[in-house]
């Protein structure tokens, strides 16, 4: 039976991190599992100071299962949340773990979670050699979303409604859109911005940033990017432009 451990609990002995290697000694691969499975068995080898960091995407709620087998005595593993890495916090140390090398947790946001095979210290300076597999499985459904608790703006579809400065095309003084708001909850959510002279544009949001819009063919191969400005959002589509408080998806 694999002993669950609270990560809080934990949090200072789990800042215990792989040797300091060189960045072209770190071999990335990304794990897919096939059709209908929640899991599947990698195998690899790791020499030295080498290591190889395995990315899994997953939600928040769902339970990850690791299980590192290896004749080599001093082959570990690490687990970090999304955007960590080798050099950060681990979310767990097989090293730790009861028993050794294997852990399972439910899991506390959504991403990609990073899991860093290496070998210890004193083994990787005489360059010793390390063959593994290693079991990975994601259970369970990821979390429902918070539902909104904002209501909907008297005789509209919207959370909330307001102006905010616009431009529709390149060079353009910028002016003032109307705009409507649907927030989904956990920070998700879109925008529909109206323009004076007719039409529309929507803006998705995704943990109150915008992430994407509702591209059609009229657009072209218009790319969009997001600059962020303390609380404002400044949101440019092709030659269109928006700025965004944060507030407006946030609410409040």
């Amino acid at each position: 039976m694999i002993r669950l451990f609270r990560i809080a609990a934990c949090a200072a002995a789990l800042m215990a991190v792989p040797p300091a290697i060189a960045a072209d000694d770190v071999r990335t691969e990304v794990v897919h599992f096939t059709k209908g499975a929640n899991g599947t068995t990698v195998k690899g080898q790791i020499k030295g100071y080498g290591s190889v960091v395995y990315k899994i995407g997953a939600s928040a709620g769902q339970t990850i299962r690791l299980k590192l087998t290896s004749k080599h005595g001093a082959t570990y593993f690490n687990l970090y949340g999304p955007g960590k890495g080798p050099g950060d916090e681990a979310l767990a140390n097989s090293s730790m773990t009861d028993p050794l090398n294997a852990y399972e947790g439910a899991l506390p946001a959504n991403g990609d979670y990073s899991v860093s095979v290496y070998m210890m210290r004193s083994a990787a300076r005489r360059d010793e050699v390390a063959n593994y597999t290693m079991e990975i499985a994601i259970d369970g459904k990821a979390a429902a979303a918070a539902p909104s608790q904002d209501a909907k703006v008297a005789g509209t579809d919207f959370n909330a409604t307001g102006q905010i400065p616009c431009a529709r095309e390149a060079g353009q003084p910028m002016g003032q859109c109307n705009f409507g708001v649907n927030r989904e909850g956990n920070g998700n959510g879109m925008i529909t911005v109206f323009w004076p002279d007719g039409g529309s544009r929507v803006i998705f949001f995704e943990m109150n940033t915008p992430t994407s819009f509702d591209q059609s063919q009229a657009d072209g191969d218009a790319k969009m990017t997001v600059d962020q400005n303390s609380d404002l959002y400044i949101v440019t589509i092709g030659g269109q432009r928006f700025e965004i408080p944060e507030a407006v998806m946030a609410g409040g």
